[in-house]
């Protein structure tokens, strides 16, 4: 019977799931550093098929500059949703190549002390993404609303799996001096392939927010600071008056604009007047809306999903379920009753 090393069955799989990935973009702009994620895990644990499983000693030139790729890949994929960069694209490509360009010298000079600095690479851009996470949901400024929070999550999850595999690292550098690697290729083809499908898998699930192509008002001159009561007010009269979270599309920096209020003053504002953040507060106007449709028309629950801006069934069932407790069919039966 042919061995078939699990870091290939690994590979294809993740081929799989950038194939899927890449065909459900319908036309949106793609989170390019998320699916080239995708692809390097997807070579990054052939190689270690390679080596491990058949001993091809060759390929441990490539994976420590690939592995060095993929925490800069999870950081760029991340800053697409958080804000725009003000770097041009060749400046933000020579910055994050450093990382593996510093690999790289290191086979040339030291290759001690590789392991190492891959784990100070793997812990700086796991530390870096979780500080840009620390707003929650809110820190996604040019994520849609619609799916912020399984992006939120699947970010964290991301910067999780990159310290999972700096701790591996640790370990294979604990046991090849302690127990002369005794335990160091189970460590690597297993541990790290686990960590690379949590990265994978979570780069594919945050590429699935968009992040839609602006061609909105321009950004205002920001206006001197006001009262939380005006600021709430001015977002409420956006969403009761001109309905602007029908939108799907519609994101912080896009309400922002449209407030003509600074991104923290409303994010701080809502926090502060609602225990919220900007997500669950607008997404509380797109659930009052599907309820009073629900109860007062026939329509279908996937049109009604798409009238109060919500694309996917999977995030307007879970905002339904966290606004009223329960299910769309389930409240649509229980106000046909009461009616």
């Amino acid at each position: 019977m042919v061995f078939i090393p699990l870091p290939f069955v690994v590979a294809i799989l993740l081929v799989v799931l950038l194939v899927t990935v890449v065909r459900r973009n319908d036309g949106e702009p793609a989170n390019l550093p998320f699916l080239i994620l995708v692809l390097a895990s997807a070579v990054q644990s052939t190689l270690l098929g390679l080596r491990w499983g058949y001993g091809v000693q060759e390929v441990m030139y490539g994976t420590p500059i690939i592995a060095a790729c993929v925490p800069p890949l999870a950081y760029c994929g991340v800053a697409q949703l958080v804000r725009r960069s003000r770097f041009r694209p060749w400046q933000r490509i020579g910055l994050h190549a450093l990382p593996a360009v510093a690999i790289a010298a290191l086979l040339v000079v030291r290759r001690d002390a590789i392991d190492g600095a891959l784990i100070l690479i793997f812990i700086g851009y796991a530390t870096t993404i979780l500080l840009l996470m620390r707003p929650g949901t809110d820190a996604l400024r040019i994520a849609p609303f619609e799916g912020a929070v399984p992006a939120y999550r699947a970010i964290v999850f991301a910067a999780a799996a990159l310290l999972l595999s700096s701790t591996i690292d640790i370990i294979v550098i604990v046991d090849l001096a302690v127990g002369g690697g005794r335990h160091t290729p189970q460590l690597v083809s297993v541990g790290n392939v686990v960590a690379l499908i949590i990265i994978a898998i979570a780069g594919a699930a945050a590429s699935r927010s968009r992040t839609p192509t602006d061609t909105a008002e321009p950004t205002p001159t920001p206006p001197p600071a006001e009262p939380d009561t005006e600021t709430i007010a001015r977002i409420r009269e956006l969403m009761e008056d001109k309905r602007v979270y029908r939108d799907p599309d519609l994101n912080l920096d896009r309400l922002a604009r449209k407030a003509g209020i600074p991104v923290r003053q409303i994010s701080n504002a809502i926090n502060r007047a609602t225990g919220k953040n900007v997500s669950q507060y607008v997404n509380d106007y797109r659930i009052a809306e599907a309820c009073a449709l629900l109860s007062d028309t026939d329509k279908p629950v996937t049109a009604i999903m798409l009238d109060v801006g919500f694309l996917t069934k999977s995030n307007f069932n879970r905002e339904f379920r966290r606004v009223t407790d329960t299910t769309p069919q389930a409240w649509r039966a229980k106000t046909a009753k009461s009616a």
